[in-house]
């Protein structure tokens, strides 16, 4: 058998050659051998990084941000008993329940009332942004909800006649009027 020797990279490469192979054969089989013997003859293992890995934390941080901005573009919605939608117009806990699906992919239930028994009870002074807060503003408990944005404030789609608006919980109202709060997981 013959043998055709090819340097590369200061290394010795013998390809066999047969009396009717062509150049175009050879180089080819050269390239074809080059390509393989680098993985074969490689000195080093081949590193596969491992997937990314996000804390709980990060993501929970990045859903309740999710949740604030899908909130604050909402601003300036109007107020419609009963609405659920940007076009329609929102009630509280139809603009709660619209920011969580969208900003969170997580489906509340329809009532304030019904909103105040999902996820955990936060107490006031552990209020982070995304958490659910709760007023008693029509003589009953827990018949209103917005969401909580930081810096003592909330989000929340008030009453007819008025939009989607950020309100100070530290204002004399919401403070007489506060029933408690809720932090949703979307886990």
């Amino acid at each position: 058998m013959l043998l055709r020797v090819y340097r590369y990279r200061d290394e010795r490469y013998s390809l066999p050659m047969h009396r009717t192979s062509s150049r175009k054969a050879d180089a080819f089989l050269l390239v074809v051998g080059l390509v393989f013997s680098s993985f074969v003859h490689a000195n080093e293992p081949i590193l596969i990084p491992p997937p990314l890995q996000v804390s709980f934390i990060d993501r929970a941080t990045t859903t309740a941000q999710d949740v604030i901005d899908k909130a604050v573009d909402l601003l300036g919605v109007p107020y419609r008993w009963g609405g659920n939608t940007p076009e329609s117009g929102f009630d509280c806990s139809g603009f709660v329940r619209h920011v969580f699906h969208t900003g969170f992919g997580l489906v509340l239930p329809r009532s304030a009332l019904e909103q105040s028994k999902a996820g955990k009870s936060v107490s006031s002074d552990n209020l982070k942004p995304g958490d659910l807060v709760f007023f008693n503003t029509m003589r009953r408990a827990f018949s209103h909800v917005g969401i909580y944005l930081g810096n003592d404030q909330f989000v929340h789609a008030p009453r007819a006649g008025e939009r989607v608006r950020v309100d100070s919980m530290s204002n004399s109202y919401w403070i007489r009027r506060f029933n408690g709060a809720r932090r949703v997981d979307p886990e």
